[in-house]
């Protein structure tokens, strides 16, 4: 297990996130330009050619660092594209990271930025390589809607308690998301139109998926040491962790759809770092990839917020609403806030960030003090995962 400290403790000095949605007259160059101004704006004196390295991550948008590069008009400077599923974001998070870690770098900015709404299609686009033809062929909705027969058959859970936890999930990030001038979906909604919505696969509707979206996020990462020489509300990296499963879930038997093995490990190791026990009590806020309502209940229990069998109930009990025990998506989620594949990552670290500096306003956690980010790729059965822990205290 992945548990040594890295050489250099970091922490985030800076971020920046555009409003997420259907920018129809916005370029990705455009998003990048805007998320990455935004960040720069709160760092006085601070010019891009005082960042040593830069990464971007985006699935489709582009194909090398000159994503980044052309549009910032970067000169001399290395900037590497990465993708990783739908954890792109948290990918470029993760080697940013490393390089002040290592030592290699001071100041390194990392950045993720989709553009989806002009493919001209509906849901994620992607061109995938040839493949042996031993891939299951299936939609994402299909795919994450097994969790719900899974969880209620392996746990006993009825029809209409497991609809109730699906409903509040999309009601509750709906309901933060109305609160958020940067969210896709800006507007609450009762239980009434998500369980009425049309149905997309088995039991998830259309208001049980996440929104399509373009969007652009950008952060500021420097030596922990050296954080207070920028801001005054540095937020520092306690822990980190990224695993990719083998698909040995969609490929054998044994694999039931009621939990991530990856997102449990990747968890394990990140809170190992950071000195985390309890998560359950030792979290103020998370961040969690609700990429479909049943995939936010399963994880409940995969980052140990709930036990096994507990998450539908607690879900249902306010747990982790906005003012629960232990908020969560207090941005409004992918569910709300939107879905651009590359940006999602750094968005779910930029309100963890917002957070732990107090300037949530409406959707401040009181006295947050550690956050989770946590980001999923692929599908249940093969996915590759990201858990980082986030504290105000370095």
């Amino acid at each position: 297990m992945t548990t040594r400290r890295m050489a250099h403790d970091v922490a985030i000095v800076a971020m920046g996130c555009t409003p997420f949605g259907d920018h129809w007259g916005s370029s990705a160059d455009d998003l990048l330009v805007d998320a990455v101004g935004e960040c720069m704006a709160s760092l006085p004196g601070l010019s891009l050619d005082d960042i040593d390295a830069f990464w971007v991550g985006t699935q489709g948008t582009g194909l090398s660092g000159q994503v980044l590069a052309r549009p910032l008009r970067l000169v001399g400077k290395p900037v590497t594209r990465v993708e990783n599923y739908c954890a792109t974001g948290s990918e470029s998070f993760r080697n940013a990271v490393f390089g002040v870690a290592s030592g290699a770098y001071d100041v390194v900015m990392a950045t993720g930025v989709e553009k989806l709404k002009d493919s001209s299609q509906s849901g994620l686009s992607a061109v995938l390589p040839p493949a042996d033809g031993t891939d299951v062929d299936w939609t994402a909705p299909a795919g994450f809607s097994l969790l719900v027969p899974a969880y209620q058959k392996a746990y006993g859970v009825g029809d209409r308690d497991m609809r109730g936890a699906l409903t509040h999930v999309a009601v509750k990030n709906h309901a933060n998301g109305a609160l958020n001038r940067r969210a896709q979906f800006q507007k609450a909604v009762t239980p009434e139109v998500v369980e009425r919505s049309p149905r997309v696969a088995g039991p998830l509707g259309v208001m049980d998926c996440s929104g399509v979206s373009d969007g652009a996020a950008a952060a500021v990462i420097v030596r922990a040491e050296d954080a207070h020489k920028y801001t005054d509300k540095p937020v520092y990296l306690k822990g980190m962790s990224f695993v990719a499963g083998s698909g040995a879930g969609l490929a054998a038997t044994g694999y039931d759809f009621t939990t991530f093995p990856e997102v449990v490990t990747a968890a394990e190791e990140a809170y190992e770092q950071a000195g985390v026990t309890d998560p359950a009590t030792q979290i103020s806020l998370a961040e969690v990839h609700d990429c479909f309502t049943p995939t936010e209940v399963v994880l409940m229990e995969d980052l140990g917020f709930s036990e096994r069998g507990k998450a539908w109930r607690d879900v249902l009990d306010g747990r982790y609403d906005l003012g629960g025990a232990l908020p969560v998506n207090t941005d409004g989620g992918l569910k709300s806030f939107g879905h651009p594949i590359g940006a999602t990552g750094l968005r779910m670290m930029f309100e963890c960030f917002t957070q732990l500096r107090g300037e949530a306003g409406e959707r401040q956690v009181a006295d947050a003090r550690l956050a989770v980010a946590q980001n999923l790729g692929g599908q249940p059965g093969s996915s590759v995962a990201f858990v980082a822990v986030l504290g105000s205290e370095r």
